[in-house]
């Protein structure tokens, strides 16, 4: 029999008082034209309006906010595809924390840029999140900064829950959430609220066909690595370590579904956020809409999908909305 899992519906709870004030309650919006294509109410999660562009200042603050005095004095240190580091930048700078951010050379230069002008010192090494990784694990050696991850923490996770407890606070009559799928911070944090307080309620993991280290993960009953390639859903890219110690245990347990999109579906996805929710999203926060679109979402009832984030490079944003550049290869768009 499975023992508790690594957060529960209280941690999350005490985590949203913990970062209360300090990250943006986002709106939920219903979507007509969404609803009319789904045959069921279809509300929108508009995460990609939180203060940093994303849902990860919720992790990131809470795990910031639980460090003690002297973990603060040392600075903080942590791997992202982008959003993360953005995030634990921002909430390190908020509460006089010096911040490392280590990232591959795929993670998109606007994501870079906005890292830097929040303060954070920035490394770019390699082609995979686990050179990055590499290179945190050398900084926490060598100069002893604390590692914040950016999904692979209890603290992080129940952070990226308060998220589905606005959800089931908001509309407790939900019967299917639309999440996005990476590292599976977010859908285990989502997922453990949402169950503890309705097991009944349906939660479907998103991600893209492409370097789906979760997906792949699930499929083989354990941790394992997947090749890193481009992505319209470049946030969603990345492994979930070999050794991982929350996620994957939670999303084995507690998501009910994976569904895979295509480079295609996902840009068929930001072109309705933008031309008919009128929402600047990026690939990975389109996954709901784009699955909606797709058919590839039954539900008996309302549906909620989040848009996790908006931090798109606008020149892509622009091509993908013209219907240009909706596919990568291996050396690009």
């Amino acid at each position: 029999m499975r023992g508790p899992l690594p957060v529960s519906v209280e941690d999350i709870r005490a985590a949203a008082h913990r970062i209360a004030g300090r990250v943006v309650e986002t709106p939920i919006v219903s979507s007509a034209s969404l609803g009319e294509i789904a045959g069921v109410p279809v509300w929108l999660k508009l995460e990609h309006r939180q203060t940093t562009g994303s849902f990860k200042l919720r992790g990131a603050t809470n795990a910031a906010a639980s460090l003690s005095p002297a973990e603060r004095a040392r600075g903080v240190v942590a791997a992202s595809t982008g959003n993360h580091g953005r995030a634990l930048a921002h909430a390190a700078k908020a509460q006089g924390m010096a911040a490392t951010i280590c990232m591959s050379r795929l993670v998109p230069a606007n994501k870079v840029s906005e890292i830097r002008r929040l303060g954070a010192d920035v490394h770019i090494v390699g082609r995979s999140q686990d050179e990055a990784q590499e290179e945190v694990d050398r900084l926490v050696r060598e100069q002893g900064f604390v590692m914040v991850p950016p999904f692979d923490h209890p603290a992080v996770v129940a952070g990226q829950g308060t998220l589905g407890l606005e959800i089931v606070d908001a509309l407790p009559e939900t019967t299917t959430v639309l999440v996005p799928l990476s590292g599976g911070g977010l859908a285990a944090g989502v997922a453990a609220a949402i169950k503890g307080v309705n097991p009944k309620t349906r939660v479907i993991g998103l991600t893209m066909e492409r370097g789906a280290a979760m997906k792949a993960s699930l499929d083989a009953g354990r941790p394992v690595q997947v090749e890193e390639v481009r992505s319209l859903a470049d946030s969603l890219g990345g492994v979930i370590g070999l050794d991982n110690r929350v996620t994957f245990t939670m999303c084995q347990a507690l998501l009910d579904e994976v569904v895979l999109l295509t480079e295609a579906e996902i840009a068929a996805g930001m072109r309705h956020a933008y031309a008919c929710e009128r929402e600047i999203v990026e690939g990975a926060g389109a996954v709901g809409i784009a699955a909606l679109l797709a058919g590839k979402i039954s539900s008996g009832g309302p549906v909620v999908a989040i848009l996790s984030g908006r931090n798109v490079d606008m020149e892509q944003h622009r091509r993908v909305i013209n219907g240009e550049g909706t596919a990568f290869t291996e050396d690009g768009p």
